[in-house]
């Protein structure tokens, strides 16, 4: 397969004649019983048909509005959103053996054309004199801190870095978003009122108790922390990448060398994305190893078979014993597994075979997960399986703080953790402006 552009994006933007023909296939489905499909699927619960509609009527400032009065992210959503599973999936056009309406191109089309015009993302309500802290932020912090600022309340959002995105920044591939539209969207937000300081980090707890003094409310949106350690001997070796620093050294421009042979480690999307960027960067062999069956990678079933398309080739039942090489990594050592019993959450045990094999490796990628931001342990908030323990609108156990996005369910779609952005806001309106 001939080398792609790393940074050639997935699905480029349509222009305006592009977009007014996408837009006027739409059937615009809608009644009085249910909502149409595409609105239902979507987490944040945007107005597929009205927005699409504005479109077609050539009013693409008007459907940023329709979008952002339920995703103020909507122009970033629209990059990196699983619409395959979300709203396209839900299309109605499937059903008749036609592809979907593209809505995701159709909601950057609009979003972007709005934030190149400067159009405020909302109007702001009279200040209200209450003030809430944000701690990170990433999708599910700009959210909150969005919602909260448009509906008047003096929100500050802190994070460790130096600009807003969170993982959209640091950790999805350069061939769904490099920066754009992060700036225009920060910018957007300091126009609603939201104010950013940067260059903080909220980690012991003590600072969290200072923020709780000093707010009405705290959200956190932390996120989650650095790749797990991969366990097994040679990851010392030169060639080992830890997924996220290898998307990181992408994105900043310093595209490794990652030779004709790449194995990637993992079965979850960061594994299939970097399998896929590894294509782009011009290996002739790319592997995907993976230690259960393709039925069980975390995955979305459409990214796997995109990869495939473009050539990954994949290795299933397959756990690493072993990198090999002198200096630099050659290859590495699998044991060859096969599914047992299946435990009471249904996760099947796993056990060798005996068999062991080698895949010849210039590049090794270690994709198998996140940890837990370190922070968390000293808030005492988190629950058994190392997440956020929240309630359903958001509320952790200390009165006043609330949480939401990676940090609560261990990674999940931006738009998700969007989702939980304004679930917490509407929470913390309640309960501070509650009569």
């Amino acid at each position: 397969m001939a080398a792609m552009n790393a940074f050639s994006e997935l699905r480029p933007p349509l222009d305006t004649d592009a977009a007014l023909v996408e837009a006027d296939r739409c059937l615009f489905c809608a009644g009085p019983y249910a909502p149409p499909p595409c609105a239902a699927a979507c987490p944040v619960g945007v107005d597929v048909p009205r927005f699409v509609r504005e479109i077609a009527e050539g009013r693409p400032l008007a459907a940023a509005r329709t979008i952002f009065e339920d995703n103020l992210l909507g122009a970033t959503c629209a990059r990196v959103c699983p619409v395959e599973v979300l709203c396209e999936g839900a299309c109605v056009l499937l059903h008749e053996g036609r592809r979907p309406i593209e809505i995701a191109q159709l909601q950057r089309y609009a979003a972007d054309a709005a934030l190149e015009a400067r159009m405020p993302l909302r109007s702001r309500a009279p200040g209200n004199g209450s003030t809430v802290s944000v701690v990170g932020a990433g999708p599910a912090g700009l959210a909150c801190a969005g919602e909260l600022a448009a509906h008047g309340f003096d929100v500050v959002v802190y994070d460790a870095h130096d600009e807003v995105g969170g993982t959209v920044r640091t950790a999805i591939a350069p061939y769904r978003q490099v920066v754009d539209p992060l700036p225009a969207e920060r910018e957007a937000l300091a126009a609603l009122g939201v104010e950013f300081r940067f260059g903080v980090r909220i980690d012991a707890s003590e600072d969290l108790a200072a923020l709780v003094d000093d707010s009405d409310a705290v959200f956190l949106g932390v996120g989650l922390g650095a790749d797990r350690t991969l366990d097994c001997p040679g990851t010392e070796l030169s060639g080992y990448w830890p997924s996220l620093e290898f998307v990181e050294e992408l994105k900043h421009g310093d595209a490794p060398v990652v030779g004709d042979r790449v194995v990637v480690l993992g079965g979850g999307n960061t594994a299939i994305d970097v399998a896929r960027e590894s294509v782009r960067l011009g290996a002739t062999r790319v592997t995907l190893a993976y230690r259960r069956t393709r039925e069980l990678m975390p995955a979305y079933h459409f990214e796997v078979e995109e990869a495939q398309e473009e050539g990954v080739a994949f290795e299933w039942l397959a756990a690493p014993v072993e990198l090999l090489g002198k200096e630099r990594v050659e290859a590495v050592l699998f044991d060859r597994l096969r599914l047992g019993e299946q435990d009471a959450r249904g996760r099947h045990a796993l056990a060798p075979t005996g068999e062991r094999f080698l895949l010849l490796a210039d590049t090794v990628i270690g994709a198998i997960g996140q940890s837990a931001q370190p922070e968390l342990l000293t808030w005492g908030l988190t629950h058994q399986d190392g997440g956020l323990d929240i309630d359903e609108a958001g509320r952790t156990r200390l009165p006043h703080v609330y949480a939401g996005g990676d940090a609560v369910n261990g990674g999940a779609s931006v738009v998700q953790a969007v989702a939980d952005g304004r679930r917490a806001a509407q929470a913390i309106e309640e309960d501070l402006c509650r009569v």
